[in-house]
């Protein structure tokens, strides 16, 4: 077959596994990115994330980690709610309302790697959904996915940015596919709504005053100055993302495993001030939500009320 029908083959074969978008790009040394990262470093905007220190040159050359790589594959999967969680609750973010999504894509990028090979031939190659040094928002914007936007989120025209990207880095040669213009325009709403100020630049954030940052990632206490800036979020942040206008055209997801757990978008602040562990492992068994664990999301409620003496 040709490079042209193989490619089609591997998009279809994408976009039937559930993806809801698939983009293509050469496999090479992302040239752009490398100042950024290093300037961004350098000014220590990863706090205390040291694994973004490690395997720089892989994280800037997909050839580093495939021997013979030469296509990105790039796939989005949408996880817009279609149910909301209760407006009187910790806030939890939208990609964490149903089932991790690390199980989720890793099943279909398996899937997808087993049709490549049982159709195309003997292709070599990994998948990677968020765990390793792979800068998939750079890829998804070179494979013609989306731009990035002010946020530093990849924006879609058709789907705005509630969804997930993974890759398939290959040894097999396909079409690329170009950039898409970027539609941002001179529009800051992101900017200008970011509790923490963490969006310090056009596409900069500084991910050590990020809200996702200091509820996930962070395994020190918060910072005391934070104090009431979190306006009840307990687990990551969508204010970049709620009021980016290219959000309206979000919808919601067709992947089952991302529907809302029920008790999760039910439960009011009470509720979850009260849920036990038990109860805790029993509905969030394969949640996001486990990355923090019981304990830490109950620090991080506790932390984020606004009210002070719901503090002591």
């Amino acid at each position: 077959m040709t490079r042209e029908q193989n490619t089609q083959l591997i998009k279809d074969e994408a976009l039937r596994l559930g993806f809801s978008h698939v983009g293509i790009s050469k496999a090479d040394f992302l040239e752009e990115e490398a100042p950024r990262l290093d300037k961004w470093l350098a000014q220590n905007m990863h706090g205390k994330m040291e694994y973004m220190e490690r395997w720089h040159d892989k994280r800037l050359d997909p050839r580093l980690l495939v021997d013979g790589a030469k296509t990105v594959v790039s796939l989005l999967l949408n996880y817009f709610p279609s149910v909301q969680q209760n407006s009187d609750a910790p806030k939890i973010s939208k990609y964490a309302y149903g089932r991790d999504y690390h199980f989720v894509i890793k099943e279909k990028l398996k899937a997808l790697s087993e049709f490549i090979r049982s159709t195309i031939g003997d292709v070599n190659g990994r998948a990677f959904v968020d765990s390793a040094p792979v800068m998939d928002r750079a890829w998804a914007k070179k494979s013609g996915l989306g731009w990035i936007g002010k946020s530093s989120n990849l924006i879609n025209p058709k789907v705005g940015s509630y969804f997930f990207i993974a890759e398939l880095i290959i040894d097999l040669e396909l079409i690329s596919d170009g950039p898409m213009k970027d539609y941002c325009g001179t529009c800051t709403r992101c900017m200008d709504a970011c509790p923490t100020q963490a969006i310090v630049n056009p596409q900069i954030v500084d991910g050590s005053k990020c809200i996702s940052y200091f509820t996930i990632e962070l395994k020190d206490a918060i910072p005391i100055e934070q104090k009431g800036k979190f306006n009840n979020w307990a687990f990551g942040c969508d204010v970049c993302q709620d009021v980016c206008p290219w959000n309206r055209f979000s919808s919601p997801t067709k992947e089952k495993d991302f529907n809302s757990v029920p008790e999760l978008v039910s439960m009011n602040q009470k509720e979850w001030e009260e849920v036990t562990e038990e109860v805790f492992m029993k509905i969030f068994r394969e949640s996001p939500l486990q990355r923090k664990g019981f304990e830490g999301l109950k620090t991080n409620m506790k932390f984020t009320l606004q009210r002070d003496e719901r503090l002591d």
